[in-house]
């Protein structure tokens, strides 16, 4: 899908980050800001598409009402803020919607809801069921349940994992960062980047923090994490304004375009890349490293130099050099207790050893990605 084609998308969700809605640090939600973003969505369902709504603010609405001067930095406060909050930003949803006559719902969403496949099918059978009645879902990590393990840490992330879950045409990021630039906004010259062929191509450098209103929890570096992820998956993704939204989507030039990929990674492997937890680390030599790398082959106990952590067969484990650099995750297939005596040994070796069950890969390349 071109930029010029972006008008035709059926299937969209639209983000809207915390500073979008409710103005400078310590606000209250902006009703005004809210019914700019309806208006938004109601325009894009009148030409035919189906939209879903990842939005933050429920932390920033619950700041005032608690008193608070700012974002609260401990999470035992963030999910205070968020309990309250949550409230607040679905009604104010809900009586914008109903403006027009459009019935809004609330999921709240942790990692494990798109990690397991049980909890991943749940998510997506309502998503798909309540788009199908004409309902406008609004989606947010459930701050106020979310401990460290569980917690996406930014709705950047999940909108892009949402798209996944729904099979989305498109993917936007309303933000009061308003595109992309070749260099840091606030600094003089900085140009704005209409396109990105390939996220790969991005000069990290020139990325800056969270955004000027110090209310959300993203900065630039989580927006092209996200088009990372949509775009791998084949999905473009735009990053604009919210006053810039309504007619970014209709294909003009405003924000950042950033084009979906013409080879689309495993779903699968996406999950595994951006949603997991690695619950360990298996350090492996040069030659481990290079053979994982170049010529994409599963993960051997002969490569394996050590074994960090305790985790359970199934679990996720991060694959790390000897300089400690991390290269893959994957899927391992024995506990952390099993592998210390495998280190080093072929696979012939080890079933000889300790028995048939043992001559296998530590992680098959079918359930390993590089990063």
């Amino acid at each position: 899908m071109s930029r010029s084609k972006v008008a035709s998308g059926k299937r969209i969700v639209i983000k809207v980050g915390s500073s979008s809605l409710t103005g400078k640090a310590g606000s209250e939600l902006d009703p005004s800001a809210v019914d700019r973003l309806v208006d938004v969505v109601v325009a894009a369902r009148a030409r035919g598409a189906e939209v879903t709504v990842v939005s933050s603010g429920a932390i920033a609405a619950g700041i005032a009402p608690l008193g608070l001067k700012s974002r609260p930095k401990d999470l035992a406060t963030q999910q205070a803020a968020a309990s309250v909050g949550q409230g607040l930003l679905i009604h104010r949803y809900t009586e914008s919607f109903a403006r027009y006559g459009v019935v809004a719902s609330q999921i709240l969403l942790t990692t494990q809801d798109v990690i397991h496949r049980t909890h991943y099918k749940n998510a997506q059978r309502a998503l798909y069921r309540l788009l199908a009645l004409g309902v406008v879902p609004i989606i947010n990590e459930n701050d106020t349940v979310g401990t460290q393990e569980i917690r996406f840490g930014d709705n950047d992330r999940l909108a892009a994992l949402v798209a996944l879950v729904i099979g989305a045409d498109l993917l936007v990021l309303v933000s009061d960062i308003d595109a992309l630039y070749d260099a840091l906004p606030t600094l003089s010259g900085a140009k704005r980047i209409s396109e990105v062929q390939s996220v790969a191509s991005i000069d990290e450098t020139t990325l800056g923090g969270a955004g000027s209103s110090g209310v959300g929890s993203g900065g630039m570096v989580t927006k092209v994490e996200a088009a990372r992820i949509s775009t791998s998956a084949g999905i473009p993704m735009l990053l604009t304004s919210l006053e810039n939204a309504g007619a970014a989507i209709l294909g003009e030039d405003f924000g950042t375009y950033f084009h979906a990929q013409p080879s689309k990674t495993n779903s699968r492997l996406l999950w595994l890349a951006h949603a997991s937890t690695p619950h360990g680390r298996l350090v492996v030599d040069d030659g481990a490293v290079k053979a994982l790398k170049e010529r994409g082959v599963s993960l051997l106990p002969a490569g394996v130099t050590a074994v960090e952590g305790e985790f359970s067969a199934g679990d996720a484990v991060e694959i790390a050099s000897q300089q400690g650099l991390v290269i893959a995750r994957g899927l391992v297939a024995f506990d952390s207790t099993e592998i210390p005596q495998m280190l080093g040994r072929s696979t012939k070796e080890l079933a000889q050893a300790l028995g048939p069950e043992y001559e296998r890969e530590l992680i098959h390349r079918d359930d390993l990605v590089l990063l």
